[in-house]
């Protein structure tokens, strides 16, 4: 992966806001046109956008701002400097229990499998029995998908936290230090996880049967707030539906595209594809049922600020009918 694309940690956040021209994110575009700031995470929606032909004729501008990871793109939401956020569920969830001004406005389902706990080949790790007293590093942050699934496993094997040395990386610098040997096992997901487990990693636990398979799309309450903003919010949303249908039923054109836009070579794009192809969803109850009940556990467990009501996130009306 090209990592010079990606933003590789908080403190770079300001630099690379500054360079992305998102230091505020005003609603002026060319010509007095509105103008969105759209977050993204490895290049996923834009690429799938493109490749749907789905930002063609638009009446307003837009910027795509690509992150490594959700915590530092909900930061960027919560300091102004972008209008939407893709992310994993518990990311979004954890940034409005901490007073994040968003709000959701759309979900989306991936395979369970696009999580995991994996650990590098010749490992003599071989289940999660063997993590008492070793360093298992999770992508992101606190709160973020791999960290729910480490602590829901541990559960599950009945295998004590407080004796697993938990630590927190972006997922870029986490894969950096994964691929040199100096990680011994690693909680982690998506494009990251894949190319892992192609160069031989081993999973121990993936997703399935612990993730909620929820994406969510989060965006502020101030281009919300706004009218023109709305508006050209609510035309992404419907634009981005449509090319995720598109992106179903053309899955190998995805692929090229997302290949030449993230510099993954082309067998590595097809099973990102393959994983990581979901259809944009109504953050209905199909989506604020499930994920309560994640929710529910992770405040329980103590990593949550404040307890969050899904429902009462959701921002009605947005989603195209």
């Amino acid at each position: 992966m090209d990592g010079s694309r990606l933003l590789s940690d908080r403190r770079g956040f300001l630099a690379g806001a500054a360079a992305l021209g998102l230091a505020a994110c005003g609603g002026a575009g060319k010509g007095g046109r509105v103008k969105l700031v759209l977050g993204d995470q490895v290049h996923l929606l834009q690429s799938k956008m493109e490749a749907a032909g789905a930002l063609d004729h638009l009446s307003y501008d837009i910027q795509w701002a690509n992150f490594a990871g959700a915590a530092p793109l909900l930061e960027a939401l919560n300091a102004g400097a972008v209008d939407t956020a893709p992310a994993g569920d518990l990311p979004v969830i954890l940034a409005a229990a901490a007073g994040a001004p968003l709000r959701i406005v759309a979900g989306s389902r991936f395979s369970p499998r696009d999580v995991g706990i994996i650990v590098p080949p010749g490992s003599p790790i071989r289940s999660l029995a063997d993590l008492p007293g070793r360093r298992v590093i999770v992508s992101s942050a606190r709160g973020s998908i791999a960290h729910y699934l480490l602590l829901e496993a541990l559960k599950e094997a009945k295998v004590d936290r407080r004796r697993v040395d938990i630590g927190f990386m972006l997922p870029n610098d986490a894969a950096a230090a994964f691929a040199a040997g100096r990680v011994e096992a690693w909680a982690t997901f998506g494009l990251y996880q894949i190319a892992a487990e192609q160069r031989g990693a081993r999973i121990l636990r993936d997703g399935q049967g612990i993730s909620s398979g929820l994406g969510l799309i989060a965006a502020s309450r101030a281009a919300l707030d706004d009218p023109a903003k709305r508006a050209a919010l609510r035309d992404v949303l419907a634009r981005l539906q449509q090319a995720s249908l598109w992106a179903q039923a053309h899955p190998d054109a995805y692929a090229r595209l997302f290949a030449r836009q993230t510099g993954v070579d082309a067998p590595l794009a097809k099973l990102v594809v393959e994983r990581e192809n979901p259809v944009l969803i109504a953050s209905d109850a199909a989506v604020t049922v499930p994920l309560q009940r994640v929710v529910d556990r992770f405040y329980a467990d103590g990593e949550l600020p404040a307890h969050v009501e899904v429902a009462k996130l959701v921002e009605p009306g947005i989603f195209p009918a």
